[in-house]
């Protein structure tokens, strides 16, 4: 039986495989970007041009997510911060827009978020219609203060509030304010972070105008580190049904795979005083690889959807800047589902890919209850695109390591793999490219998994230039960028000691999907339709 079984499956991916060449070739044809311009993701977030860092203001509204985000409208360095915009109605197609929010007068324009104003508390709404307000942090040599702004069409054009700043406290390291309606003391709430003292305080207001001091929390977890930023508070259920609270918060760097990293915390929020669940000198951290920064959620998403979503810069400030990625810089992590789950060390954050991500799936393998070497020969045998996703279920019988070898090449290779010596799960770019080098980028990045019972998952999401792993259903993460050369389309699978046996392993070829640029989307604005 598993003779024919191996038959079978090598006949169906030789055809895959055929049919990808013959489609990607007309793919290429059209020249789309992620076919000519190298590193560029095919269904991960990135602006047609220039420099891009950390998401802002997601919020849904009108049966789209809107992503702002960092921009330097101006070169691919970072400078000139605004907020450049780009919309989607599905997480995996983009539609990028102008710039939502420039520069002015000396002013940049650095993180936030935005909400719905459900109830025009702020009075910026207008013919019934809800207005979307921005609340981001002015910035200016020595001086950080929050402001607002707010648009009724859509988020197509936005005006800056004329009594801006809506909060001063003549501070140089005050900032990226994240703002949410508080229903129990029907107020909005801000959380904003103390930089320098590695602390965040929470704001109320009535109308997103005025706002009072009403408490504060840290510090707590990582705190020999240089700075907490982009602060981010939701609530979440545990597998109990009882609400719980997640505070999100960036530090700037010393995380676990060097460079920036982001923390959080579980516990519980009255509205004015978060209570940390976690012993105070205990960092939890979201994600364990490199590229993983300033991770915000989506506001206002529609109560019968009831997921909180994240999104994250993918890159780090060691080497954000030398990147080498033309004519843009920056991209964005693919959107997670977050929900909590019991462990024997208490509540922890889970995360895996939203379920859009099935939309891309193109061709399908499948192996159950398989050899390792069925595996081995299958991967073996093929060119495989830079576009992936894979969930292997496993169990280990005498492994010391297993691995996927992925963007395979004569000279590079990447491994996502657990290695059972040290009870981790890892990802292995040491040898995953020329094109960005040094100890700061050529690394080894673990994580700690939270089971011994010798049974694995691998879930991994391949897009071009960057890996993310998600382990033990999501207790773990681990996101890396990665630069191998075009031609390392090579695939294989690394095992130290005993195979381990396959009880379930699915693979998809990936669709990639076109940004639709500013200039289309300017030209679809003039016409008169929104969208």
């Amino acid at each position: 039986m598993m003779l024919g079984l191996r038959r079978s499956l090598l006949t169906t991916i030789t055809a895959t495989m055929l049919l990808m060449s013959e489609s990607g070739s007309q793919t290429l044809q059209q020249g789309l970007p992620y076919e000519t311009e190298d590193y560029r993701p095919a269904f991960h977030f990135s602006p047609e041009k220039n420099w891009t860092n950390d998401p802002n203001g997601l919020v849904f509204f009108g049966s789209e997510y809107h992503l702002f985000y960092q921009y330097n409208p101006f070169g691919d360095v970072w400078g000139h911060m605004s907020w450049g915009h780009a919309v989607s109605r599905n997480l995996v197609s983009w539609r990028q827009l102008v710039v939502a929010l420039p520069e002015e007068n000396g002013i940049m324009i650095f993180s936030g978020s935005a909400v719905v104003d459900w109830k025009n508390t702020s009075g910026f709404g207008k013919d019934g219609i809800p207005p979307l307000v921005a609340i981001y942090t002015g910035h200016r040599p020595g001086l950080q203060n929050q402001n607002i702004a707010y648009s009724t069409d859509s988020g197509r054009t936005w005006a800056k509030y004329a009594k801006n700043p809506v909060l001063d406290i003549h501070e140089a390291e005050f900032r990226d304010p994240m703002v949410f309606w508080h229903a129990p003391s029907s107020r909005w709430v801000m959380v904003v972070s103390m930089a320098k003292e590695h602390r965040v305080r929470f704001y109320s207001s009535a109308n997103l105008k005025t706002w009072n001091l009403s408490g504060a929390f840290g510090p707590a977890g990582a705190t020999n580190v240089p700075n907490w930023e982009c602060p981010n508070l939701f609530p979440l259920q545990d597998p109990r049904g009882r609400q719980k609270w997640v505070l999100v918060v960036g530090v700037g760097n010393d995380g676990p795979a060097k460079g920036s990293a982001t923390q959080y915390f579980v516990g519980d929020f009255d509205g004015e005083t978060f209570v940390n669940d976690t012993p105070a000198n205990r960092t939890l951290w979201v994600d364990f690889g490199a590229d993983f920064y300033a991770a915000q959620t989506w506001s206002d998403i529609p109560r019968e959807d009831g997921r909180r979503i994240m999104l994250a810069w993918m890159n780090n400030w060691d080497y954000a800047d030398k990147v080498p990625t033309h004519p843009w810089r920056g991209q964005m992590t693919f959107p997670r589902k977050l929900a909590l789950a019991d462990t024997e060390d208490g509540l922890r954050l889970t995360q895996n890919p939203v379920r859009e991500i099935e939309s891309l799936h193109q061709h399908h393998v499948a192996l159950r209850n398989a050899r390792w070497s069925d595996l081995e020969g299958l991967l073996a045998r093929q060119k495989w695109p830079a576009t992936l996703e894979i969930i292997a279920k496993l169990q280990l019988q005498g492994t010391r390591d297993v691995a996927f070898v992925l963007r395979k090449g004569s000279a590079h290779e990447t491994r996502v793999g657990y290695d059972a010596k040290r009870n981790t799960y890892y990802i292995d770019r040491t040898r995953s490219s020329n094109a960005l080098s040094g100890s700061e980028f050529a690394s080894r990045h673990e994580a700690p998994s939270l089971s011994r019972d010798g049974l694995i998952q691998l879930h991994i999401v391949l897009d071009q230039s960057s890996i993310e792993l998600f382990g033990n259903d999501g207790l773990v993460a681990i996101t890396d960028l990665i630069f191998p050369d075009r031609s390392d389309n090579g695939a294989g699978a690394y095992v130290d000691g005993d195979p381990p046996k396959i009880i379930s392993l699915n693979m998809w070829t990936l669709q990639g999907k076109r940004l639709v640029t500013i200039e289309e989307s300017k030209g679809v604005i003039k016409a008169g339709k929104l969208r």
